[in-house]
């Protein structure tokens, strides 16, 4: 049995108050309501916060794989230099070459750091602290003194960002440092920096600023110079040493003050530093009349290379000393020479027998003209053309000293005639080019046929476009300088083609190899011993008393060679070699106009003498293959055959003395 209830208890049981069941729904919907509106606010505060993370990252751009940040933002430059490793022109921004800071004096990155990013080492590629004081700084100022950006933000800044100062920027900024600093160790940030940070003037990179201001290389830098360059990235235009030194040198003196607290230095080197006298090397001054090798250079690598580095460094094969020695020459001699002989351009090029260009003269002055007349100018060679000829008919059977007539011919409706107008009757393949003598070119054009000429030609390396006409024997049909020069180098070289080049090689800042020249074993397109027949011939253009070329004669050197003059004196050649250059020059006007009777064998060969002169001068001379055998091979032969000739010319006709003529030519083919 259960105990009773005590009568206490049922009283206050009787006082308590059932809530009515529209109470509870009151409640419970109260409840409900008040969850509703926490989760819309939870829900708006999601939705602004995502609203506020897209409008500060959204679109923000990837980071550069590490490999790209040295190129990333590149605009395009090139830096020309000779052999020898001397700036010879530099088109576009400086860059600089890559810096190692491990080889640079302690000085010079902690200087950056300085005046830069006192906690570099500290931060986590944004710096909270720098950023409080440079609120406090602006707030105090009422305008921006003060950015607070680290070194590795700056990089960001450099390389990724535009150089807005929103804050959704600043936020992708700090955002985009931080991952850099994941990526890479704080010193290789640190060298990226000096090697990418602008000093102004153009100036991109340490060893750029370095070079043009104190013309050393960074790891030369003293403290005082160091410092003032650590000042330039602030305002790299306003700071320009060598138009506000002395702004630079107040800035200077923070640098060096900054140093001193931070430990660097000391009071005594941080005074002396401060009090060091600084000297501005002149501003360096390039040739303009580099431009046009250097021009064809560029134009040549872009054919070279798939795509090319926005910072190339490219050596280049000229000779700055005669390519300067040999423009003023021919400049000086056109304005005294050429003017009177109505001869108003001059194009020249020099090769070595290694293919390597050492001078090209594109014109009288680049700064009128940057029209490059030895790779652009298409003329006609004239009789600068026929070695192609005779060349195509030795390799066709002939010999140097077979015998044809110097007469009146007919080719088709064509009908040759010699310079002189007039006709000497017989002569050797030998005197025949020596004298230049057309009817006979002609004739061994369509001897061996006009395709067969292109054919050599093609093989020595003329490109141009050319029509199988019978013209063409006499270089009617229009070729480079550029062209011509080098196909005459297959002569020099004995039959293997000349592959000419102005350039050494390819790299970029960093000193990556994009091409590199190398001696490869030239091809070979023509035969040996009718190589050195053809020089046999040319020597004689030179040295013969008979010659048209004889003005070309340097001193000490075997020349030979070919003049070319074109219809209406409108194109003037002389092309030649010794054993070490092969070379050319084409005088003429630009609107075709013609000249006053200006020949190859005269002004063309008198100013390729003056160039070679240069060229030679230093050198031993050597002996030209195949020249020797020009000046002595059946010299008695030709004196008969040129005695029966004059025989012939005091008779009605000279039909019983050929006899006597064919058993000369006989004699001198063996």
């Amino acid at each position: 049995m259960a105990p009773p209830t005590p009568p206490d208890f049922l009283n206050r049981l009787k006082r308590i108050k059932v809530p009515s069941a529209l109470h509870l729904k009151v409640q419970n919907a109260t409840l409900r309501y008040g969850l509703m509106s926490l989760a819309a606010m939870a829900l708006m505060g999601g939705v602004w916060g995502l609203w506020q993370w897209r409008s500060l990252y959204a679109g923000m751009p990837e980071l550069p794989a590490t490999e790209e940040l040295w190129a990333a933002r590149r605009e395009g430059a090139i830096e020309f230099i000779d052999r020898k490793g001397n700036t010879l022109d530099i088109r576009g921004p400086r860059y600089g070459r890559a810096t190692d800071i491990s080889k640079l004096p302690k000085f010079v990155p902690q200087a950056f750091i300085a005046s830069e990013d006192k906690r570099f080492y500290e931060h986590d590629g944004a710096d909270e602290a720098a950023i409080a004081r440079a609120v406090l700084s602006n707030t105090r100022a009422g305008e921006t003194v003060s950015g607070a950006s680290t070194i590795t933000q700056q990089l960001i800044k450099l390389l990724v960002l535009d150089p807005g100062q929103t804050m959704r920027r600043k936020a992708q900024e700090m955002h985009l440092a931080r991952k850099l600093e994941k990526r890479l160790k704080k010193d290789e940030i640190l060298n990226l920096y000096l090697n990418r940070v602008y000093f102004g003037a153009g100036l991109y990179g340490i060893d750029a600023a370095s070079r043009y201001y104190f013309g050393k290389a960074p790891e030369q830098l003293s403290l005082e110079e160091a410092a003032l360059l650590a000042a330039l990235p602030q305002a790299p235009s306003r700071l320009n040493l060598r138009t506000n030194l002395d702004g630079a040198r107040e800035r200077q003196a923070y640098v060096l003050k900054e140093m001193r607290d931070l430990g660097f230095v000391t009071k005594a080197q941080e005074e002396a530093a401060r009090d060091a006298a600084i000297t501005i090397v002149p501003q360096p001054t390039y040739s303009a009349e580099l431009g046009y090798a250097l021009d064809a250079a560029a134009e040549r690598i872009k054919t070279m290379l798939p795509q090319v580095p926005g910072d190339l460094v490219v050596t280049v094969t000229i000779d700055p000393a005669v390519q300067e020695a040999v423009q003023k020459r021919l400049s000086e001699r056109m304005a005294k020479d050429g003017a009177g002989a109505g001869a108003g351009q001059v194009a020249a090029v020099i090769i070595e027998n290694t293919g390597r260009v050492i001078a090209l003269v594109g014109g009288r002055e680049y700064v009128k003209s940057e029209f490059n007349r030895v790779t652009q100018a298409k003329r006609q060679p004239g009789s600068s053309f026929k070695p192609f000829v005779f060349a195509a008919a030795l390799e066709d059977g002939y010999g140097p000293y077979d015998v044809f007539d110097d007469e009146p011919t007919n080719i088709g409706n064509w009908r040759p005639t010699n310079y002189d107008g007039g006709y000497l009757g017989p002569m050797t393949m030998s005197e025949a080019l020596t004298r230049s003598t057309n009817t006979i070119a002609a004739r061994l054009a369509q001897e061996t046929s006009e395709e067969r000429v292109i054919a050599v030609a093609r093989e020595f390396g003329i490109q141009s476009d050319m029509k199988p006409l019978p013209s063409i024997a006499l270089g009617s049909q229009e070729v480079t300088l550029w062209e011509i020069t080098r196909a005459f180098g297959t002569f020099q070289t004995g039959g293997l083609r000349l592959d000419a080049t102005l350039i050494e090689k390819v790299e970029d800042t960093r000193g990556r190899v994009y091409w590199l020249r190398e001696d490869i074993e030239q091809t070979r397109v023509y035969p040996q011993d009718l190589a050195a027949d053809m020089n046999a011939m040319m020597t004689r253009v030179v040295n013969d008393g008979i010659g048209t070329g004889q003005k070309a004669r340097i001193s000490g050197w075997t020349v030979a060679g070919k003049t070319g003059t074109s219809q209406d004196w409108r194109d003037a050649w002389f092309v030649g070699f010794t054993s070490a250059y092969v070379g050319g020059v084409w005088v003429g006007n630009d609107d075709d106009k013609p000249m006053k009777r200006v020949t190859g064998g005269g002004l063309p060969s008198d100013l390729w003498s003056d160039m070679m002169e240069i060229a030679h001068k230093g050198r031993v001379p050597q002996p030209l293959f195949g020249s020797e055998s020009g000046l002595r091979i059946s010299a008695a032969a030709e004196e008969r055959i040129t005695f029966y000739r004059g025989l012939a010319q005091s008779f009605e006709s000279a039909a019983r003395l050929s006899p006597k003529i064919a058993s000369a030519g006989d004699e001198a083919q063996q």
